[in-house]
């Protein structure tokens, strides 16, 4: 068993949380085959993405409070499972409707590693070094989606796009091994908590109470909306409507995950100097000049790659930001049930996602426009929520402390 304070465990952790992602981004260059081999139109695969979502919102509902009751690892194992059996399913699945279902499925076990491997962060390591941590996770977890869609196209144009989801089962399957005999559960005993449909619903109100849960918790998925929506609508914009190959579409998606990463880098670097919430401030502003940048190109209409990757990989390199300082900041005050925090945190998170990158895909007009106007309107939200929300509450706390003393 490894250490729970030792950087092997912070790597495991991080294997375990990227499942999500290889779900999420290693089928999008095969999107438009996969309509194609099942007799659909785009807005049904695009559904298989935002059907994803929803079921990964609804399954951290229930799985983050049954971790504070039952520790994180049995719940972590459980969810692994389902999501290896959902994987094959939807390698053999022979209609969209299947599809869907094993999608559906795939969510629900997949939730596991990001609600719980957030919240045995917080176990670890506590209120303060929790931004760090997560900062660097993120960095670890951003070589996932960077290679995630350019292994995709390898693998729709080698052996065709069922192999995809063989390979996530594959991945799962390693990773239950290493969840079973490498990780020590990192929920003590002590800090258990009896659960009951009451106390799940005490938790979520007593949450949605906090100020600033609400507006780290917003902040975070309006700029994740913008992520999904590109991860909704790119394939088909670049690729049906720009014209790009697939292969490169896996190039350029790296490009965009390579923004992620150094917004990650500079999060973590920079945690403890200028401190949560300025860094927050410095993402969603980011967010919001790579989102409008993007809209008014596509108003323009530059029907270029470069005018959708380049504005995008700013947007990504806010959201690198300020994605584990909000995670950070949500958890922080509620270590008495940081499952249930981190289970309502993404349930948001997804949820809101899963509506954004659902609308993209049905208002899909052929162009960049959709997708474009939705990332620059994500990341002006992201700006107001955290001035509207974030800000006043990170007064009123500083002002608590100095009354305090």
């Amino acid at each position: 068993m490894l250490r729970l304070t030792s950087p092997a465990t912070v790597i495991l952790l991080a294997a375990l949380t990227a499942l999500g992602p290889l779900a999420t981004d290693m089928y999008l260059p095969a999107m438009p085959a996969m309509a194609e081999a099942l007799n659909t139109g785009p807005d049904q695969v695009q559904l298989t993405l935002s059907l994803y979502m929803a079921g990964f919102a609804l399954a951290q509902l229930f799985c983050g409070p049954l971790s504070d009751r039952f520790g994180r690892k049995p719940i972590m194992v459980g969810g692994f499972t389902l999501f290896l059996a959902a994987s094959l399913l939807c390698a053999l699945a022979p209609t969209i409707e299947w599809l869907l279902a094993g999608r559906f499925l795939q969510a629900l076990g997949g939730a596991a590693g990001p609600v719980l491997g957030r919240a045995a962060v917080r176990d670890i390591y506590g209120p303060l070094e929790a931004g760090r941590i997560l900062a660097h996770l993120a960095s670890i977890m951003a070589l996932a989606p960077a290679l995630a869609p350019v292994v995709g196209a390898g693998l729709l144009l080698a052996f065709g796009w069922e192999a995809i989801f063989l390979v996530l089962a594959l991945y799962a399957a390693i990773a239950l091994a290493l969840l079973i005999f490498a990780l020590p559960e990192p929920l003590p005993r002590e800090l258990r908590q009896p659960i009951s449909p009451a106390a799940m619903l005490g938790n979520f109100r007593m949450l949605l109470g906090q100020r600033a849960f609400v507006g780290y918790t917003l902040t975070n998925a309006a700029a994740f909306s913008g992520l999904f929506a590109y991860l909704s609508g790119s394939a088909f914009v670049l690729i049906e409507f720009i014209g790009v190959h697939p292969t490169t579409y896996g190039i350029l998606f790296a490009l965009i995950v390579a923004g992620f990463f150094g917004g990650t880098l500079i999060s973590g670097r920079y945690s403890r100097r200028l401190g949560r919430d300025r860094l927050i401030l410095r993402g969603a502003l980011l967010c919001t000049l790579g989102g409008t940048t993007m809209a008014l190109l596509a108003l323009a209409s530059v029907s270029q790659a470069w005018a959708v990757v380049g504005p995008h990989v700013l947007f990504m390199m806010g959201v690198g930001i300020l994605m584990p300082q909000t995670m950070a900041g949500a958890l922080a005050p509620n270590p008495q049930c940081a499952g249930a925090a981190s289970s309502l945190f993404g349930f948001l998170q997804m949820g809101i996602a899963a509506v954004v990158g659902g609308l993209v895909g049905q208002l899909h007009d052929g162009s960049s426009r959709t997708l474009a106007l939705t990332i620059g309107l994500a990341g002006l939200l992201a700006l107001v929520a955290y001035w509207r929300l974030v800000r006043p509450a990170a007064r009123q706390a500083t002002r608590g402390q100095a009354a305090a003393e």
